[in-house]
Parts: structure tokens; C-alpha cells; sequence
């Protein structure tokens, strides 16, 4: 017969959470070898949002201007909710993780009747000792640096958060990796050389710190290739208490890397250059109740763009799975001078 226990530990070393909350799941000990995990969460989101750029259900770096004299928006929805399953067996490790973040043209549903979303896969990899291939966090990322936010990510606009297909090499505190080549803006189908990422992570009773660098190959709409180079250094550092700081820094060619669709890998024929900055910081009041302030921004030189996201958010844990958060914050597309401000409430289950 196979045992059941409820597992308080990060699933993955960490690759399975946005945020500082543990994913926490129940696990069953098939054999002395085998384990069997379930986890994930259930979250409800209620918004409200005004400004002259279009609502959306999170900020990803980018927006539409509205209309002049802007718009209001208020809507619930569980889209964020995701569940994954880890299987162990001795030095084996499979996991898969899906939410409902699915595309809504091929087959979800609407708000006149049932609100249908559909499933959409976060990571699906095999990790044999220090080899690890399938689908995950790029390496160029450090997940513990996201700053914690009711807003799905937090200032995205500024962080480096990408999943995709690679092959990663762990040793201790480096890793590399060769992951899926995207020539975004360009033409794609002519990408022939993987992505190439280096990172290396300093840790210690203080937190951690990471720098990494990235190098690729973008193909043009023209049918000109463009050499593509760039840096980050990430961290979450322990200040006061169980108090933390976290920040990011990007520069150079990072593209679709960083901020989502803040900027393009290529505008026209010539590979974007970009400066990111975001920092965040988390403060206890009590042991259950915490709050975090931060701010995220991105330059985008050859498009001229310039997008700022700033917020402050207080979550208070009901039992050690439920909490339930609220957050304000303002979403800016700088070079429009246009912005949104919204708040949130979020009720979160940890299964």
C-alpha cells in the first residue's frame, strides 16, 4: 500500500511559483523510490481598472490606448489557477503544470454563459541528475526575484519570464543551457541556431544573487541575421526580520526576454537595444500578514517606448493555504503619455 502525506516543501526547487508561497501538495510514496505529487493552487481575482489604456486581466509590458476620455472595468475571474504533478523516481524527476491562461478564440468560452477558459501548459520537463530537457523557465531567468503581487507577475514589464523548450547543464551554481530560438518581429522560420544562456548563482544565508548572459542569432524580415548579446543580474536579498528585497537588471539585446511584449527583439532590421529595472520590497507586519511596494520600468531604445509599472499590496494568510490580498497600482505606456490605475482583490487556495 502506498503512503500519503502532505508535503510542505517548494516543488522543483522553485520552479513552480511566481511569488514566495510555497506550492505546497500531497504526495504519495508509491515505493521507497517512487513518489507521486499533486499541488497547485486556486485563485480569484476581482478588478477594477481606469485609464486611458485598455483593461486587461494583467499588465504584460504593453497595451492598447483607449479611447479619448478612457475607460472603467470591473471583472472576476479564476484564470490564474493552475495544477501540476511531479512523479520521482530515485534520481528521475517528470513534471507538468497547466493554468487557464488558454487562448479564448480556439474554444473558450464568454461571459454571456459560462466563462469557460482553456487550459494552457506552464512547464513540462524530465530532470535526470544535473540534465534537465522539456519545457520550463528560461535560465537567463531567477524566479526567486519576482517580486510577490496580486497582479498576475507583478511589474512584468520589467522582468525577465519566459518558459521554453531547452536543454539545460546544472553544476552547483552554474547552469547552461540551449534553449527554443524565437527571431520575434523577424522571420522565425529561418531560425537555425538555439538560444545560448549562462548563469551563475550566488547563494548564501543572505539570499542570492544571479548574473547571466545570453547570446543569439535573429533572422530579419529582410533575410539579414542580427548578432544579439545581453546581461542580467537578479537577486532576492533577506534585510530585516523575514523582511526581503528583490531587483532585476537587464541591458543590451534581451528582447523578448524581458518584459514580455515591453520590447521587440527587432524593429525593422536591426535588433533592439533595451534597460530594465525592477525592484521590490516585501515587509512582515506580523507573521501572517505582509506587504510589498514595487516598481518595474523598460527603455526601449529603437522603438523609443518607455513602460512603468508601480504598485503596493497587503496579503494576510487566513490558515497556512488560504490568503486573501488586495493591491493598488498604475500601469504607464510613458512615450503615449497614457496610463491605468487599477485594484485588486485576490482570494488564493494552496492546495
Amino acid at each position: 500500500m502506498f503512503k500519503i502525506q502532505k508535503s510542505k516543501t517548494l516543488l522543483a526547487a522553485g520552479l513552480l511559483t511566481m511569488a514566495s508561497a510555497a506550492n505546497a501538495g500531497y504526495t504519495f510514496d508509491l515505493s521507497d523510490d517512487d513518489k507521486l505529487t499533486f499541488g497547485g493552487y486556486i485563485k480569484v481575482d476581482a478588478r477594477y481598472t481606469d485609464g486611458d489604456v485598455s483593461p486587461t486581466d494583467y499588465w504584460y509590458g504593453s497595451g492598447s490606448p483607449t479611447a479619448e476620455g478612457g475607460t472603467s472595468n470591473f471583472g472576476i475571474a479564476v484564470n490564474e489557477t493552475r495544477f501540476n504533478t511531479k512523479y520521482v523516481h530515485g534520481d528521475v524527476t517528470g513534471f507538468i503544470e497547466m493554468d487557464f491562461y488558454g487562448d479564448a478564440v480556439s474554444g473558450g468560452g464568454n461571459e454571456i454563459v459560462s466563462n469557460s477558459s482553456n487550459p494552457r501548459l506552464r512547464h513540462a520537463f524530465i530532470q535526470y541528475k544535473s540534465i534537465l530537457v522539456g519545457q520550463t523557465w528560461t535560465t537567463f531567468q531567477n524566479t526567486s526575484s519576482l517580486a510577490e503581487a496580486a497582479d498576475f507577475g507583478g511589474p512584468l514589464n520589467a522582468s525577465a519570464f519566459i518558459r521554453q523548450g531547452q536543454i539545460r547543464y546544472t553544476n552547483g551554481g552554474l547552469q547552461l543551457s540551449l534553449e527554443n530560438p524565437h527571431s520575434d518581429k523577424g522571420d522565425s522560420s529561418q531560425d537555425s541556431i538555439p538560444d545560448f544562456i549562462a548563469k551563475y548563482t550566488f547563494k548564501g544565508d543572505w539570499g542570492n544573487v544571479s548574473v547571466s548572459g545570453l547570446a543569439r542569432q535573429l533572422n530579419t524580415v529582410g533575410g539579414s541575421t542580427e548578432s544579439a548579446l545581453g546581461f542580467g543580474i537578479a537577486g532576492r536579498i533577506k534585510t530585516i526580520g523575514k523582511d526581503d528585497f528583490r531587483f532585476q537588471v537587464h541591458g543590451g539585446n534581451t528582447g523578448r526576454y524581458v518584459g514580455v511584449v515591453a520590447a521587440r527583439d527587432l524593429v525593422g532590421e536591426k535588433a533592439e537595444k533595451t534597460t530594465s529595472f525592477m525592484m521590490a520590497y516585501r515587509h512582515f507586519w506580523t507573521d501572517d500578514m505582509r506587504s510589498t511596494v514595487f516598481y518595474g520600468s523598460t527603455d526601449a531604445d529603437l522603438a523609443d517606448t518607455k513602460r512603468n509599472h508601480v504598485a503596493v499590496n497587503l496579503f494576510k494568510d487566513i490558515t497556512k493555504q488560504l490568503s486573501f490580498g488586495a493591491e493598488l497600482g498604475n500601469f504607464e505606456m510613458d512615450e503615449l503619455d497614457r496610463d491605468s490605475t487599477y485594484f485588486q482583490l485576490s482570494a488564493k487556495y494552496v492546495l
